[in-house]
């Protein structure tokens, strides 16, 4: 069975075999939809409840 994942910076459902899984030495597992999203929490470090492009600014 086939399972959608949310992406772990703004939210959006992820299609399978698509995104991008990146896993933290402590074993925390983050799936991201896109680059973007990728470089914004990462290296960026950036609040996704404060960009107006997230569904997590959107909820609020």
């Amino acid at each position: 069975m086939l399972r959608l994942h949310r992406c772990s910076f703004c939210g959006r459902p992820i299609q399978p075999g698509k995104g991008m899984i990146y896993v933290r030495n402590d074993g925390t597992i983050l799936r991201f939809c896109s680059s973007k999203c990728r470089k914004n929490m990462l290296n960026l470090r950036r609040n996704p409840r404060k960009l107006k492009w997230t569904q997590r600014y959107m909820r609020e």
